[in-house]
């Protein structure tokens, strides 16, 4: 018998996988940016059938939100949502290594995954969170704050140096085939 968590769990999934088969699929990228926030959604959904209401909240404040706005902003300074005209001449290498490859980099990540011993997440202190745990340290947006600006405080850093990058470099690209103006700067 499934209960209501299995069950909002497969709608949420079946959404997720449509709608990323989708953003894969679809030759126009602002069709494939606004499936992908689909995705998010489902994703905040499976957390939120969860009991993860703040993950569920972040999700779809950061990625649906912030993230997705990143990226149709640079799809859109880009001009890629404009037809390519090469895009049916993909050489044979191409058409057959990216399927293999993509095959082989799903095999190593399950190879990785069956040899890895997971352990419950520690936190503050490296103590051990039970649920009890968390309600005395203040609930999990404590914890969670506590551990990402603690322990994965360079990740975290790390990340957004990433995303910085990522946007300097779309400007940088997008600014490289604007045709210049006679008397501009160079």
């Amino acid at each position: 018998m499934i209960d209501g968590q299995s069950a909002a769990f497969f709608v949420f999934a079946g959404i997720a996988l449509v709608c990323a088969l989708t953003v894969v699929l679809k030759r126009n990228p602002v069709a494939s940016a606004f499936s992908l926030v689909l995705v998010f959604f489902a994703f905040a959904g499976i957390y939120a059938s969860l009991d993860a209401h703040l993950i569920a909240a972040l999700q779809v404040l950061v990625y649906a939100g912030a993230i997705m706005v990143l990226f149709l902003f640079v799809i859109m300074l880009l001009n890629a949502d404009a037809p390519a005209s090469d895009f049916g001449r993909t050489p044979w290498s191409i058409k057959i290594g990216a399927p293999i490859g993509g095959l082989a980099f799903v095999m190593i990540l399950v190879a990785a995954f069956r040899k890895t011993v997971f352990e419950a997440p520690r936190g503050i202190g490296g103590v051990l969170m039970t649920p009890e745990r968390i309600e005395q340290a203040g609930g999990n947006t404590q914890v969670i704050s506590h551990v990402l600006f603690s322990d994965y405080i360079l990740p975290f850093e790390l990340t957004s140096v990433l995303l910085l990058t990522g946007i300097v470099g779309a400007v940088a690209i997008a600014k490289r085939n604007q045709p210049r103006r006679k008397g501009a700067p160079r």
